[in-house]
């Protein structure tokens, strides 16, 4: 029977989705807050010192310091700064979108300087009078809005009060400002300007002597005003030290460069999945499209509406959050398949190829959930930004690619007219009749001729040779660290013409900073990188700049780590590698059993390992982004290998009792084989978006491209060859050593299998 009204239905809901989505794109994409490696803009680390002796650097102090600093930055009109404390003293600041970035960086790191002046701009009390914490907001009697301040020494204010009063009218000020610079600023011209650009905070008559500790500083103020000057005394009386410890500014030229290559990249890599899930898949590859396209426009959607910042990073991960959508789609449309073979109607198929496949998608994204929480908890800066996209990409492909390829296939399947099993990739030649007692165990893939287990000890011996050989290559190259796992400043410099190295050389020299180690850039040889060991003062930053700026016309993008910092990083890389895997091993040997579990780490260290020596021999410099795609990798390698021990685990169930090997070595020759076409389409659909990453992507996500590319295809290898081997190996050792059967294990289901249309 034909329902045409759910093909209706499918179309209004359809139609009704890419309506909403047309008409509320721009803005969606206009709301999208940009990252400081996509408009230009500057990031630094700030470590926070006292300059008196027994002075310590307390949550308040931090707090008020913030405030301070967000005062400063309001000077530049930076739209929606980032200024987060840090640990127990430092405080990060993110300013994106800011031209002038030597004088902010300037302005910031200056201690902040309270002064209490006559009119004649004589010091007559600093924030050091100023007892600590000692600024608060208030009313006064009439209930307006005031800031009191309490002094260490009434006497010293007593004679400051019968200084000022002795000046007479109008000259009876006392003024009181916040980084007062001698020689530039004066009482006198800053008076004759309106209220609201009067650099000073407050002028107050003094008509007698005050021999007190409080103070009251009373004017035009609102409440919320009030509590913001507060804060800045208090951080104004604290003299506090900021000291650089890491910093990197991207040239405005430079970010909207990486954006416009990078989205380009992502463009054509999900433009080329469409074209082969709708080709290969036809049916539930149309379906996967539009899925895939809500799932894109709703990642933008509450990103945000978190205020997330879209960094390069982040679009990657963006990009690959859609190639992990496009995994559960395959997942489900591979199962569904399989049904068909077997003999079963479309709508059978459906059901039970849908129920079957959720349990591998829930287990498979949950492990690379978890790599992602790990990222987001240790990560910094861009790379949390990136562990954050990825979370939500994980979270909404269960909405999208779960959930909602379900309900519009499910109308379409329903409907009955699509009964043909053509319609999903199947001829009519390769289906059985459900009489022949036929299950997907039985069927024949494209990959029968391969026996896994009997080759796994050349499996084993080529990762063998593999492990000596990394060793020895690393042994030798060592491991070309960038400068936030050791420490230094790394310059890319940007060029309307294209350079060459003895001229970079050349000017670098001639402005001070001589460096040979040039590397040209870019298919236009337009851009040249250099790296100093050394980190670069605040000063030194503003100098290099100015003159790279002068020459080439471009402001050139520039990090600074300093040592401690880097080590940090490079120990926070290590804790965060180590907590995904004993995450990992836990969640399996949990849902699966330890043997898998460990099956499963070995893989992963397998392909991390390789990652690292490939990177060693071709000096490929090792950065954070490095750390951000080898967990990354993590997460889609144990997809892979979960996908797999759960086929195996669902064969070992129908098959009830297994007594010897050459009945388990089947089982796990069967499982590997129907899950290969399953692996293979989901890693080329994900190759696919990261070459395109590689070749059209911003040369500052090439790296982190490339340790992708390495990854995904060792982990298709060591899900297959090594985690299942390792499997089979420690599951016979049992076998002959207890004499015992492998026997089903009942598994705990996910919830409900699909929605009901």
């Amino acid at each position: 029977m034909k329902l045409v009204n759910r093909i209706i239905t499918f179309v209004l809901v359809v139609a009704l989705l890419f309506t909403g989505m047309g008409t509320t794109v721009e803005k969606v994409l206009n709301d999208v807050k940009l990252g400081l490696d996509l408009q230009g803009g500057f990031e630094v680390l700030y470590e926070v010192e006292s300059l008196v002796d027994g002075q310590k650097i307390t949550p308040q102090v931090l707090t008020d310091t913030t405030t301070a600093l967000n005062g400063r930055i309001n000077e530049f009109g930076v739209s929606e700064p980032s200024i987060q404390v840090e640990g127990e003293d430092r405080i990060r600041v993110q300013l994106a979108g800011l031209d002038d970035q030597s004088s902010a960086r300037e302005l910031l790191s200056s201690t902040a300087n309270l002064t209490f002046r006559d009119v004649n701009d004589n010091i007559l009390l600093d924030g050091t009078d100023l007892k600590e914490g000692g600024a608060n907001a208030s009313f006064d009697q009439q209930n307006l809005p005031i800031v009191t301040l309490t002094l260490k020494d009434a006497a010293k204010f007593a004679e400051v009060t019968q200084k000022v009063m002795s000046m007479g009218a109008p000259n009876n000020l006392l003024v009181v400002w916040l980084d007062f610079e001698e020689g530039v600023d004066s009482y006198a011209a800053e008076s004759q300007k309106p209220p609201a650009d009067q650099k000073f905070q407050s002028a107050a008559s003094v008509t007698q002597v005050l021999n007190t500790t409080d103070v009251m500083i009373s004017g035009n103020f609102t409440v919320d005003e009030t509590k913001q000057f507060a804060s800045v005394l208090n951080a104004g009386s604290l003299p506090v030290k900021l000291t650089e410890i890491f910093s990197t500014s991207v040239g405005a030229q430079f970010g909207a460069d990486a954006l416009k290559d990078t989205v380009f990249a992502g463009i054509v890599g999900v433009l080329l999945i469409f074209l082969f899930m709708l080709l290969y898949y036809r049916l539930p590859g149309f379906i996967s499209i539009i899925t895939l396209s809500v799932f894109t426009y709703l990642v933008l959607i509450v990103f945000n509406g978190i205020n997330a910042v879209l960094t390069l990073p982040g679009i990657a991960a963006i990009v690959l959050g859609i190639g992990m959508a496009v995994d559960a789609n395959i997942l489900t449309a591979e199962r569904i398949r399989e049904e068909l073979r077997v003999g079963h109607t479309v709508k059978d198929a459906f059901k039970l190829g849908s129920k079957s496949s959720l349990t591998a998608i829930i287990d498979a994204q949950l492990t690379t959930l978890l790599a992602a929480v790990v990222l987001f908890y240790f990560g910094t800066s861009s790379v949390k930004g990136f562990a954050t996209t990825l979370i939500i990409s994980i979270l909404l492909s269960f909405v999208t690619a779960v959930w909602g390829s379900r309900m519009l296939q499910g109308l379409l399947v329903n409907s009955g007219y699509f009964n043909n099993p053509a319609w999903f990739g199947i001829s009519k030649s390769k289906q059985h009749n459900l009489e022949e007692g036929i299950t997907s165990l039985d069927l024949s893939t494209k990959f029968d001729k391969i026996n896994f287990v009997e080759n796994r000890k050349k499996f084993y011996a080529l990762s063998t040779i593999i492990l000596v050989a990394g060793i020895i290559v690393l042994s030798v190259f060592k491991l070309n660290l960038g400068i936030d796992f050791s420490q230094g400043t790394r310059v890319e410099i940007g060029a309307e013409q294209v350079l060459t190295k003895q001229e970079v050389v050349d000017y670098l020299d001639e402005i001070g900073f001589a460096n040979e180690d040039v590397v040209i850039s870019g298919d236009d040889k337009k851009t040249a990188v250099t790296r100093y060991k050394v980190d670069f003062s605040q000063q030194e930053v503003i100098d290099f700049k100015a003159a790279i700026s002068e020459k080439y016309g471009q402001e050139p993008s520039l990090s600074t780590v300093s040592a401690t910092v880097g080590k940090e990083l490079a120990a926070n890389a290590i804790k965060a590698l180590a907590l995904a895997a004993l995450g990992i091993i836990i969640y399996v040997a949990v849902r699966f059993e330890w043997r898998m579990g460990l099956g499963a780490i070995i893989s992963l260290l397998h392909d991390v390992f390789f990652i690292v020596v490939i990177f060693s021999m071709l000096r490929l410099e090792v950065d954070i982004t490095f750390i951000a795609a080898v967990l990354t990798i993590v997460g889609y390698s144990i997809n892979d290998t979960i996908v797999t021990f759960d086929r195996i685990r669902e064969n070992i169930d129908r098959a009830g009792v297994i007594t010897s090997k050459q009945e388990l070595a089947l089982i796990v020759n069967k499982s590997l084989r129907q899950t290969m076409g399953r692996s293979v389409n989901t890693v080329l659909t994900v190759i696919v978006v990261v070459v395109a990453l590689i070749f059209l992507g911003a040369p500052s996500i090439q790296n982190f491209s490339i340790a992708l590319l390495i990854g995904l295809v060792t982990g298709m290898y060591s899900s297959i060859c090594i985690a299942a081997q390792v499997w089979y190996s420690l599951k016979v050792r049992e076998m002959n050593k207890k004499g015992t059967a492998v026997v089903k294990k009942e598994k705990k289901q996910w919830g409900s299998d699909e929605p009901q249309v």
